[in-house]
């Protein structure tokens, strides 16, 4: 047993789970929250708009995977790089991947990063990213997943030394409330509080919870009108959720494209059209073409209508890392 974890107290050690180390696990996910609570029990971290990351590190080989257990280490080679230096031989990481636009996680901007085919066309793009780890969940031939989120994270500092593009993912736990005031006013996407003795799931759960300064969610990508004017490519994207295994129209977004992600969309969809609606529901629009629902965009939205629409909705980007079939209405 590694020292770290023999300085771990009885409690913690019958906590741990000797186990060989997984080529994959399901990350924890939060849940969204409308209420806001701040209180002792809870640790508050910022809610960056990235893309999720599990590293799973053998010796000196670091795989970088996404949600949804896809491959990811042809966007992100620095970052590949900088975990594959990591001491420790066997660790599985979990954090976010992020790109900046003044001091804001932008993931219209990590867009650059995430599409490319080669690790060349990722450096060209002279865009920086940073990995902001904030859990562990295997060291060193020990499942972790048992264990408090407190003594996950004091093991995490213990055992990598943070120097960019690794970035520690901090909290607070003190003036909680003010924090959450200052990062709806600095324009962050929200807070992430945990549950200071919860384990680590592998699945959704209320230990984790989402406090949103904005909305902002996934949508399945059913089809697009076509162009007006001088516009390239398609008008508008029709969005929709599942609910009971069905396609639920939610609207349409035209705003948040430029000319070369219009292009590049463009060429996607031409090659995924169908003759008939994916959408359970009608949809009052003409000129569409339908599209198989394997597209999943990010979409920031003012609200939601009464009759289940997005109101004053733009689109942030692809997303590549969740089923379409998971895409549902965040409640």
């Amino acid at each position: 047993m590694n020292k770290i974890l023999k300085n771990l107290n009885k409690k913690q050690k019958d906590k741990l789970k000797k186990k060989k180390m997984p080529d994959f696990t399901e990350p924890m996910l939060a849940k969204l929250s409308h209420e806001r609570f701040y209180n002792k029990d809870w640790i508050y971290e910022r809610k960056l708009d990235g893309e999720r990351c599990l590293v799973f590190k053998k010796r000196k080989i670091a795989k970088l995977k996404s949600r949804n257990n896809k491959k990811i280490n042809v966007s992100y080679p620095e970052i590949e790089k900088a975990c594959g230096k990591i001491k420790p031989d066997n660790i599985i990481l979990d954090g976010e991947i992020v790109a900046f636009e003044k001091n804001i996680s932008s993931f219209a901007k990590l867009q650059n990063r995430m599409h490319v085919k080669t690790k060349q066309k990722a450096k060209e793009t002279n865009v920086k990213v940073y990995y902001y780890i904030f859990d562990i969940i295997y060291f060193n031939g020990y499942d972790l997943s048992n264990l408090d989120l407190l003594s996950r994270k004091n093991i995490l500092r213990k055992i990598i030394k943070f120097k960019d593009p690794l970035r520690y993912t901090r909290h607070r736990v003190n003036n909680t409330k003010k924090y959450y005031k200052q990062a709806c006013q600095k324009g962050w996407e929200g807070l992430i509080v945990k549950k200071k003795q919860g384990k680590y799931v592998h699945s959704r759960s209320s230990n984790w919870q989402k406090f949103k300064c904005v909305n902002e969610q996934e949508f399945v990508i059913g089809g697009y009108t076509e162009p007006k004017g001088e516009r390239l490519e398609f008008g508008a994207l029709l969005l929709g959720y599942y609910k009971n295994n069905k396609l639920k129209y939610a609207g349409k977004v035209g705003t948040g494209f430029s000319d070369e992600t219009l292009k590049k969309l463009g060429e996607k969809f031409k090659k995924n059209e169908q003759d008939k609606s994916p959408f359970a529901d009608d949809v009052s629009e003409e000129k569409v073409h339908w599209l198989k629902p394997e597209f999943v965009c990010q979409i920031g939205f003012n609200e939601w209508t009464k009759d289940n629409k997005l109101r004053h909705p733009r689109f942030l980007g692809l997303r590549r890392d969740k089923s379409p079939e998971k895409v549902h209405k965040e409640k």
